[in-house]
Order: C-alpha cells, then structure tokens, then sequence
C-alpha cells in the first residue's frame, strides 16, 4: 500500500469518527479521489516552483522544484466546533488568482532595508464558511485557511500530514514535551525511523533530493504553536498543545509549571479570521535558506503607529559571566557600583544597553521594587548621561499578573525588558506574547523573549520585539560540552531562517574540544576567538548580547573595539557560501560600509571569498583570522589591514572551530 492511501485510510478514521459518519471502504476512496477531484495549481515568478492543490474526499497538495516532486501528496484539514470538518465534500465557490510584486521597507533592518515581496498567490472559497490560500515565491511555498463563520469556533484539529520521497533525511529538534525552552539539538533522522512518540520544534530542516527545504509557521496569534510528530512513513504530521485550563507552580518554584488539566480542543477563537502561515522554504543551495524573509513577508503588517522611539543595538550582559568583575575597588555582585561599571564599559564602547539579569527586583516574583543594594533611579540617571539604557529581566508570570508595571518601568527610565521562561506555546501562551507586545509598545519598551519558542512573525506587527531565545546558545557554555562549532554552524540555516536569535556571543574564555572545560562562573566557549566574533556578523539579532565581563573586555581591547565597529542591522545581506553543520560566509551591509563574517565546524578550511559584489571603489578591510597557534590556544588571533576592491578575491584559511570576521570601508 502506498504511503498516499495509508496516510489518507489513517486520517478517515480520525475524521469520520469525529463526524459519526461510516468509513470509507479503500476503494470508495480511489473513485471518489479520482472521479470528483477539483485540481488548481500556484507557480513562483521564476517558475521553478509549483504547488498542485487538490479538492476531492481530501484537501492535499504537493510541490515540485525545478521540475523534481520534492513534496509528494500532502494531507490538509481543519475540524472546528460547531461546523464541518473542512475537506468533508466542499463545494468551491469562487477562486481568485493575483500576482504581487512589491517592496516592504522593515522598521527594523533585521536582514535588509528593503525586501523584495514577490509571490503568485490563489484563494479558493468554499460553501463551508472556509477558505483556502496557497501562495508560491521563488523561496518557498506557504498556505493557510481562512474561516468566515459568524460565531466563535472552537477548534478541535488541525491537520498537516507531509510526505517527502523516499530517502528524505531531517535534522530533527526533537522534543520531549511540549512544556519546553525550545533549546534542542538538531538530530540526523530519516522520517520513515519515527513514530507518533517522536516530536520536534520548529522549524525543522528536511533535505529531500536536492533540495533543502525550511518547514515553519508565521502569523501567529490567538492559536497555539505548531509541533511535527513522526508517521513511520516518510513524513511529519501536525502536533498541537491544547488550550490550558489550569497550570499551577511545581514544588513551589517560581518559574516551572505543571499543567494540571486542558481541554479537549486547541483554540477557542473568532470564526471569521485567517489562520497561520504554514511555511515550506527551499532551496537548492543551504545558503539560500539564510537569505529567506518569508517569516516575516508572511507576518501581519505594523501595528504600531510611531516606531521612531525603537533603538536596535548592542548590549552589555551580566548573568553569563556571573558579575566576575576584578580590579575594581568595589565588591562586585548585583549593586549599583557593579552596574555603574557596566555603563562605563558600554559607554567608552558605543554599545546603547545594559541588561539588570534576575537578582536586580526584591524578589523574582515582587518586580515593581528593586532590590535593596540597586538604586534604579540612580542608574537610570548615570547611563542617560553616558547615553547607555537600562533592560530588565522579567519572569513571564509575574509580568502576566501584573503587566501595569511595564507603566512603572517607564516612568524610572527603563528601556526594554527581557521576558523569561514562558516556556510554552499553546493558545494562552501566544496571546501573552502579543499583549507584552502590545504593552511594552504603549510604554515604549524594547522585547528580548527568553525561554520562548521560535520568532512567528510577531517582531512586523511589534518591532519593539527585537529578538527571541527559542535556541540552545551561548548560556549552554556555564553547564554543558553541547554548544560544538558544529551546532554553531547548524543555527543560520534552520533556527535563524524563522528570524532573529538571541544567542548572546562574545565568549572570551575560548577552548578548542580537546581541552574544554565545564564551569559555571567562568564559562568557556568551544572554539576560537574568532569563531566567536564571526558570530555578529553571521547572527542575526537587533539586540545583540556581549556576554562576557567588562574587566574581560577591557583586557582584550583588540577584540573588544572589533566587535564594537559591527552593526547590528543590515542594508543587504547576501550570503556567499555555507553548508548546513559544515560552514557559513555571510556578508551583509549597512550604510557605504561592508561586513564578512565565516565560521567553520570542527574541519580546518581554506576559504577563497569573491569581492565582486563590492560597489567599484577601493576598500580599507580590516581582517580579524584565526592565529598561527590557534590550534594550541583557541584565543590566538592577527588583525591585518588589506587593500581590496571588486576584483579581489580574499583567501582565508580558518583552523577546526575557527572563524573570521572583516570590515570593509571605503577608501
């Protein structure tokens, strides 16, 4: 039997039993597939994509790339409550075809100034109050239901079974429950080795034939995350959390939850709205992948009348390094003269914050008043006359409980927070985000989502949402051996394809794996020191992290004032070479002035980098490559000064774990 009918004789037993209708004999399924079925189809400008949607006992579709089925015939469905379950014999009533090609201008430069919004796009209604729209770019492939019910619904599944060719392999952020950091892993599996039992994260990065292939969601909002679980076929179907009815802390803690009972449905919702984005990027290329903006194409458009306040930047961190200040005449710890030092540093380095991490509130559960040994009012007052603003870090729950002190927050002259441990993605979980959103907007506060799952296009509607954890970063250094060059060279072309991340770079304790250590207040990067500071050029985030001690920094002032040169948003970005877990070159723009940045797993590379994409000028470029001893010291480094221009080609050789970073400037 093939995987087609398998799938579709699983799914008619969870459908018509919803429906109390008899099941269909296997036969009764091929003639009504094949004697009743209404076929449409959506091509990408360039034609190289094409997705077939077909309307008969089932909704499915599948996709070709460059004339190879790279997604064969693929389940889609929604049931809601009260109404039809979606695919149960619609009548298609209207179906309208249009082609857009436009700009959109970001807030926020996240990746570019200007993205090139191109798409086919088909809308099929149906007599079902639902509707269907398939769109195709020349990057990927997305579609989404539509409802246009006068009540509200509620919704009991949502079906997305795909199916890949034989021989599909994944690199799969497998779960173990859906209570989660969303901090995983990305594990080689062939689809056809995994069970309902298995589960991932998104996104999820599947290679089927030639082509590497992005799954992800965006647009996101009153409707939980979507999981993908194993069909012991080749494929993935949807997986959801349903809506919690009651969570109650765990053993006292002021962060963990158990959630003790939830209903039998996953959203209770508007019945006249549209649903998220499922998302398939791809490409032939893996490098292609970091250059995708479809998260964010797909997203709602802004909702915040004057962005102007919103400030991208870089940022000082405390909790990494544990406060580890030194030749100070001060103790150091979570005080006042502690984070004075911090503006200090940030100030004589340009970068515009600091973050206050846990231990700045009286408690983690009483954030409307400090603690005793900070005096916000002062700090506030100190960093605004060295032009250096203050973050604060939040657990989520006691945000949720009392969101008016982001009011507060404004008044002392805050300028963001970092929201921690949400942990979850189910319906409740991704309207917090959006009214945190929505909130810090009126306040005028910058977002940095921590214990957060994956960037869903919520950063369009509220740039003030400038970055998301959602990964396994830096931090990992404090307590594990699990944050390789080879994991490092794996987020750019999965994790980051869904948008920005918060990683938190600038380790200055570096390690090649043969002599890493695991320790807690003076955590060790795996990898060179140049590996680390490729990082801000080959990471996205507008609010990026330096997280070592300013007493580090200080002593590695080379270093220090490189990383200080690099922006944290981008005019172009173009991405020059890479292979998922292998390596990466990425160079990027912002104003006259060019970035490279290229990182490498644990092999040694000789690289030769093409500068044609330079404007016809002569360029200053200030090259930061892995030193001559790097092998017996990871920290080794030379910065020279080359002249180069358009025809130049720049050769680089990067030792196992190494990386390189240059900064290009007009003559």
């Amino acid at each position: 039997m093939s995987n087609k009918f398998a799938n579709f004789i699983s799914y008619s037993k969870v459908k018509y039993s919803v429906m109390k209708k008899p099941i269909l004999t296997l036969l009764s399924i091929i003639i009504i597939s094949f004697s009743f079925a209404q076929k449409y189809s959506v091509t990408s400008p360039d034609n190289n994509l094409i997705a077939n949607i077909s309307f008969d006992n089932y909704i499915t579709f599948h996709v070709m790339y460059k004339g190879e089925i790279v997604i064969e015939e693929s389940l889609i469905d929604m049931v809601v409550s009260p109404g039809p379950i979606f695919s149960d014999s619609p009548i298609i009533e209207k179906v309208n075809k249009k082609h857009v090609d436009e700009e959109i201008h970001p807030v926020i430069k996240q990746k570019s100034a200007i993205i090139h919004d191109n798409y086919n796009e088909i809308t099929i209604n149906t007599n079902h109050y639902f509707g269907l729209t398939f769109r195709a770019y020349n990057d990927g492939i997305a579609y989404r239901f539509f409802g246009s019910f006068q009540d509200s619904i509620s919704i009991v599944d949502e079906q997305f079974n795909i199916t890949f060719p034989y021989g599909a392999t994944a690199l799969f952020p497998k779960e173990n429950s859906m209570v989660s950091h969303y901090e995983r892993m990305y594990v080689p599996v062939k689809p056809d080795t995994l069970n309902h039992k298995d589960f991932c994260s998104l996104p999820l990065y599947v290679k089927s034939g030639k082509t590497s292939i992005i799954i992800t969601e965006s647009d996101l909002y009153d409707y939980p995350g979507m999981f993908l679980c194993g069909t012991e076929s080749s494929g993935f179907k949807a997986k959801f959390p349903n809506r919690v009815i009651k969570a109650e802390a765990r053993n006292g803690s002021d962060r963990n939850q158990i959630l003790r009972s939830s209903s039998s449905t996953m959203a209770y919702t508007k019945g006249s709205r549209t649903f998220p984005w499922r998302i398939m990027i791809m490409s032939d290329e893996d490098k292609k992948l970091v250059e995708s903006n479809l998260v964010f194409q797909l997203a709602r458009p802004l909702e915040i009348d004057d962005p102007s306040w919103i400030v991208p930047g870089k940022v000082a961190w405390d909790w990494y390094n544990a406060n580890n200040i030194y030749g100070v005449d001060f103790e150091s710890g979570i005080n006042t003269d502690t984070y004075k030092y911090y503006i200090d540093f940030a100030s004589e380095y340009g970068l515009e914050y600091i973050i206050l991490d846990e231990g700045w509130s009286k408690s983690t559960t009483i954030i409307d008043k400090p603690n005793p040994d900070i005096n916000i009012e002062e700090l506030v007052s100190y960093g605004k006359k060295k032009n250096v603003g203050l973050i604060l870090w939040v657990l989520w729950e006691p945000l949720d409980s009392n969101m008016e002190v982001l009011a507060l927050y404004h008044d002392w002259g805050i300028k963001g927070v970092k929201v921690d441990f949400m942990q979850r993605t189910d319906q409740y979980m991704v309207n917090y985000y959006e009214r945190v959103a929505q909130e810090a907007a009126k306040n005028k506060l910058l977002v940095d989502f921590h214990g957060a799952y994956k960037p869903s296009g919520l950063r369009r509607a509220y740039p003030n949402v400038l970055t998301y954890e959602g990964l396994k970063g830096a931090e990992n250094n404090k307590w594990s051996s699990l944050i390789t060059p080879e994991h490092n060279v794996t987020l750019p072309f999965i994790r980051m394809v869904a948008g920005p991340m918060d990683y938190t770079p600038g380790a200055m304790n570096n390690a090649n794996e043969k002599n890493h250590q695991v320790i807690w207040t003076r955590p060790i990067s795996i990898g060179t020191r140049c590996h680390q500071v490729a990082m801000y050029v080959v990471y996205e985030s507008p609010l990026q992290m330096l997280c070592e001690s300013p007493s580090a920094y200080y002593n590695e002032k080379e270093t220090t004032e490189f990383i200080s040169k690099i922006p944290t948003t981008w005019d172009e970005t173009i991405a020059i070479d890479g292979k998922v877990g292998e390596y990466i070159i990425v160079a990027r723009r912002n104003g006259d002035n060019w970035y490279i940045g290229g990182m490498t797993n644990s092999e040694s590379r000789n690289l030769t980098i093409d500068l044609s994409f330079l404007e016809k000028a002569e360029y200053k470029l200030i090259l930061m490559k892995d030193g001559k001893n790097v092998d017996k010291f990871a920290q080794d480094f030379n910065i020279n000064n080359l002249p180069v221009n358009n025809s130049s080609n720049l050769k680089i050789k990067l030792a196992a774990g190494g990386g390189f970073a240059a900064i290009l400037s007009k003559k």
